[in-house]
């Protein structure tokens, strides 16, 4: 079968236990694969030169920056945007291969399920599955801002919805999870910093509690039991712990150095 007209772009970091399979769920409908590999220590590049001549080496410096890079290497009209830890359904290559071929000009990009896992627990609700993200697109025509940490999507024109499901299997378990979340709250304290912005203690807890009580209710977090009502949590404490962090950093800043002291 001729393959689909799509470069599946990756950009991976010491990925060796989960690039294999994220590759093989793309190897056999995708015309291209590129790959960007972080500077790897492990056998990130020998494993995915197994599936593509087109395995690039850029030092990670801004994750938005480093997406458009790699999406910038596409020879191909659309763009399928992969993380190491994520998996295309067969069910949804098809759908690609079909929403590509009757896509209209005005389409610039479709979003896409993305359906979490933390081990084997899939979470659901809570701003997470049936959440979707944009992940498939024309080339050139969309980017994400360059910013250090969970980086906007870029686009003018319109965007579909597909059914089927990237499967992201995030962590192995709640600790790795957590160490993840410890490190995303560190770059977003430091994003406020950059950006020069002004954070009150009273913003963060309004910001909080509102984000508690929309991944709770509005985004149906109730519905999933302990699940459900702990990721609804932590997304309000991701608030008050990057703030913890953005006063922390702010302290440091005006805090006079030794040598003033002494």
């Amino acid at each position: 079968m001729e393959k689909v007209p799509v470069t599946v772009a990756v950009i991976a970091k010491n990925e060796e236990k989960r690039l294999d399979e994220c590759l093989l769920s793309v190897s056999n409908w995708a015309a291209e694969i590129v790959v960007v590999d972080d500077a790897s220590t492990d056998r990130t590049s020998e494993i995915a030169r197994k599936y593509t001549s087109r395995v690039l080496q850029r030092t990670m410096d801004i994750e938005g920056r480093q997406r458009n890079f790699a999406y910038a290497q596409s020879s191909q009209p659309w763009v399928l945007s992969l993380d190491a830890d994520e998996r295309v359904t067969p069910g949804l290559a098809e759908e690609i291969r079909t929403a590509l071929a009757q896509a209209p000009q005005e389409v610039v990009c479709f979003a896409i399920p993305i359906k979490t896992f933390i081990g084997k627990q899939w979470i659901q609700g809570a701003g997470y599955y049936p959440a979707s993200k944009t992940r498939l697109f024309r080339s050139g025509k969309f980017k994400y801002e360059e910013a250090r940490v969970h980086p906007r999507a870029l686009y003018e024109g319109k965007c579909n919805q597909l059914k089927g499901d990237i499967l992201h299997y995030s962590c192995e378990n709640l600790e790795q999870w957590l160490h993840k979340f410890n490190r995303e709250t560190t770059l977003e304290a430091e994003k406020w910093i950059l950006d020069g912005r002004r954070v009150s203690m009273f913003s963060c807890l309004r910001k909080s509690v509102d984000r508690f009580l929309k991944n709770y209710f509005l985004k149906e977090g109730w519905k999933f039991g302990f699940w459900g009502y702990t990721m609804s949590v932590f997304h309000g404490l991701y608030q008050l712990l990057s703030y913890a962090k953005y006063r922390e950093a702010l302290q440091k800043r005006s805090a006079p150095s030794p040598s003033a002291t002494s």
